[in-house]
C-alpha cells in the first residue's frame, strides 16, 4: 500500500511505472548513499521481475557500492509522478527499509555512483526524489 505520492498524475499521459526498493542505513549520525551525476540517491533501485524488495536492496548495494547489506525491516512507501528529460512521464513506486552496511566484497559496477556517508540532517537538500526525503523524515520520527 502506498502512504504518499508526490506530484499529479496528469490523466492524458501514459507514465512509465518503475517500482523500487531502497535502503536508509544510518551510523554514527551519517545516512549512506550513493552521489550520480543526476544527484543524491539511497541506495537500491529497480525490482526486476521476480525479485522480492530484499533481494532487490541487495543486489543493488553490490551493484552501486560493492557492499553487502543487512536488510531488517520495511519503513514505508510512496510514488511520485515526475517528468524528466529523458525518461518522459516517470511514476517511481519506491518501497523503503532500514538496515545497515556491512563489508565490501567487490568493486561496484555502476561506476558513475559514489558511495558516501553524509550528516542525516543534509539529507532534506540533497536527496533528488521528494519520496526519498519523506521517507527519510518517516524513518527518523520513529527513532
Amino acid at each position: 500500500m502506498i502512504e504518499i505520492t508526490f506530484g499529479e498524475k496528469l490523466s492524458d499521459v501514459s507514465y512509465n511505472d518503475r517500482a523500487g526498493a531502497y535502503l536508509i542505513s544510518v551510523k554514527n549520525g551519517k545516512m549512506a548513499v550513493v552521489e550520480t551525476p543526476k544527484g543524491y540517491f539511497l541506495i537500491g533501485g529497480g525490482i526486476n521481475t521476480d525479485e522480492s524488495h530484499v533481494d532487490c536492496i541487495k543486489r543493488e548495494a553490490i551493484e552501486e557500492i560493492g557492499h553487502i547489506v543487512t536488510v531488517k525491516k520495511y519503513i514505508c512507501s510512496a510514488e511520485e509522478y515526475i517528468t524528466r528529460e529523458k525518461r518522459g512521464y516517470f511514476h517511481p513506486i519506491q518501497y523503503y527499509y532500514e538496515g545497515e552496511i556491512g563489508e565490501k566484497t567487490v568493486n561496484p559496477i555502476e561506476m558513475d555512483h559514489v558511495f558516501k556517508w553524509i550528516p542525516i540532517e543534509e539529507s532534506e537538500s540533497k536527496l533528488f526524489f521528494k519520496s526519498q526525503k519523506w521517507a527519510v523524515k518517516k524513518w527518523m520520527s520513529t527513532q
